[in-house]
């Protein structure tokens, strides 16, 4: 069992990792080097989704540890769910996706959906029999997500949903989607609405896998809805409130992106450690320079820095989940989001430098790193949008 919220809270609010959730972290490397590690270049290559990660993340029940145990999950806290992750992305930035989508998908139910849908949807999720999706983004509505054009009109006691949703992570193996749909066109964002779509659902199509640089085993696609006919009681909250829902969703799920590229960050480090004890130049190793050992230094550095403030915005993730007031969530959610893929992708880049001619071929693993840590800067609100979040909510 994952830690819970009720234990994980330190003095002053900010998290030190406790016992358990060392225990945690321990258990899930063992696991990502056992059962993910062994498939993540092969993953990367083929382009395919890691079944094999999804398998062993879900027998293990470490696939949506963000589930209140009253729908069956696991219960964990914040910082819980961020070691998960974390420790994921350290072998396999791929299969992290897995737990992060997860929660980036259903936590619109968990913040703003009636017990019925929480109950209907929360619980397959929790057993493993679904994963989950989020569809805000579309192809003329990227950073400016308000100008959103997917329409959902009412008709009786149904709504139809017609429209693109575009850059949609794991679509097509996701059996659930949260989409976000204009219900009045008049009020902008006000006039945006949430829904819980099924993949089952007459309509629902998916495009082609998109090329990507990186995290080539989570698939990327369009899901086009036509004339997609659900229940009115799908709606996630009143009319007019999904922007709100989905931009108190980002407040909690940008911390998972930091998660994502510590994990990363830490996988590049730890492998370029390695391989500068081993490898010799001028008659002993290059770890023995101090070129190279200022190097170390620096991005050892920048990734503690950006652990804590990745660990101190699960904190404050972890008291609004909690019912406590943290007007800093959004500056922290943002501030750990971009300081975390910034130093991911200084972190990764000084991995390959280090290796040399070795680090740019796919013979070892850190040109993939580097590859995976580039998206961390973008999705999910990229950093030139992080920092603007950041400028307007100041602490």
């Amino acid at each position: 069992m994952a830690p819970s919220g009720k234990s994980a809270a330190a003095e002053f609010g900010l998290y030190r990792p406790s016992e358990e959730h060392d225990m945690l972290r321990d258990s899930v490397r063992a696991l990502s080097e056992a059962k993910i590690a062994p498939f993540a270049a092969e993953v990367d290559e083929e382009g395919r989704f890691p079944q094999e990660a999804r398998d062993a993340l879900e027998s293990n029940d470490l696939h949506a540890v963000h589930v209140p145990e009253a729908y069956g999950g696991a219960g964990a806290d914040a910082l819980a769910t961020v070691i998960v992750i974390e420790e994921v992305a350290r072998v396999c930035a791929s299969s992290s996706l897995i737990p992060a989508v997860n929660k980036l998908g259903s936590l619109p139910v968990i913040l703003s959906g009636s017990e019925e849908l929480k109950k209907k949807y929360l619980a397959p999720l929790a057993r493993g029999e679904a994963m989950f999706s989020y569809c805000l983004s579309e192809p003329d509505a990227g950073s400016d997500a308000g100008g959103m054009k997917t329409k959902a009109v009412r008709d009786g006691d149904h709504y139809v949903l017609n429209g693109v949703k575009r850059w949609i992570t794991n679509a097509g193996v996701s059996d659930y989607y949260t989409v976000m749909a204009v219900t009045d066109p008049d009020k902008r964002t006000k006039g945006i609405s949430a829904f819980v779509v099924e993949k089952d659902d007459e309509g629902v199509s998916f495009g082609a896998p998109e090329k990507k640089l990186g995290i080539k085993g989570s698939p990327t696609r369009e899901v086009y809805l036509d004339n997609v006919r659900i229940p009115a009681e799908r709606m996630l909250g009143e009319e007019g409130t999904g922007f709100a829902t989905a931009m108190k969703t980002l407040d909690h799920t940008r911390i998972t992106i930091a998660a994502q590229a510590l994990g990363i960050a830490q996988g590049a480090l730890d492998y370029a450690k390695g391989y500068v004890t081993e490898r010799k130049q001028f008659g002993k190793p290059i770890g023995d320079f101090q070129g190279v050992q200022f190097m170390l230094a620096d991005m050892a550095m920048k990734l503690e820095a950006a652990r804590q403030l990745t660990y101190a915005a699960a904190a404050k993730s972890e008291r609004v989940s909690l019912g406590g007031g943290d007007e800093d969530l959004t500056f922290f959610g943002a501030a750990a989001k971009c300081y975390a893929s910034d130093a991911a992708m200084e972190i990764t880049t000084d991995a390959v430098q280090l290796l040399g001619g070795y680090g740019y071929t796919r013979d070892y693993p850190v040109e993939r790193m580097m590859r995976d840590a580039k998206i961390t800067q973008i999705y999910e609100g990229t950093n030139q949008v992080q920092r603007i979040v950041m400028s307007r909510n100041l602490p």
